[in-house]
């Protein structure tokens, strides 16, 4: 399998999921959620300032999470073992490696862990 195509999209996709945390870690950054409203604030304002950094540092979060798997993605292809589903072994097809470079699972362990997740 030539991976190089591969090697570009997850190079290029790590490199947006980088600028995309940096962007949202600069504004959480130094803010500190308040401990309880002083005399002039409001508590709703209070209450909507710790929900948006709860949201800004879930995203964070999640491209954390998506940064793990584009470089989890781009040591097996260092290794050899890219496009191998990490599960039963057998190729990832080609569709969907295309659709999803940093996929690590066949469709079938794909679904399988899927709906483990949703049961627990």
């Amino acid at each position: 399998m030539d991976t190089t195509t591969y090697r570009n999209q997850l190079t290029e996709e790590r490199e947006r999921l980088v600028a995309m945390r940096e962007g949202l870690a600069e504004t959480t950054e130094g803010t500190e959620p308040p401990v309880e409203a002083s005399s002039g604030d409001h508590p709703a304002d209070a209450g909507s300032e710790m929900f948006e950094r709860s949201l800004d540092l879930s995203i964070v979060q999640e491209l954390d999470g998506q940064l793990l798997d584009v470089e989890h993605a781009l040591d097996r292809i260092g290794n050899g073992t890219y496009g191998t589903c990490e599960a039963c072994g057998r190729e990832i097809d080609a569709e969907r490696l295309e659709a999803r470079p940093a996929a690590r699972f066949c469709m079938d362990d794909q679904a399988a862990a899927e709906r483990d997740a949703r049961i627990q």
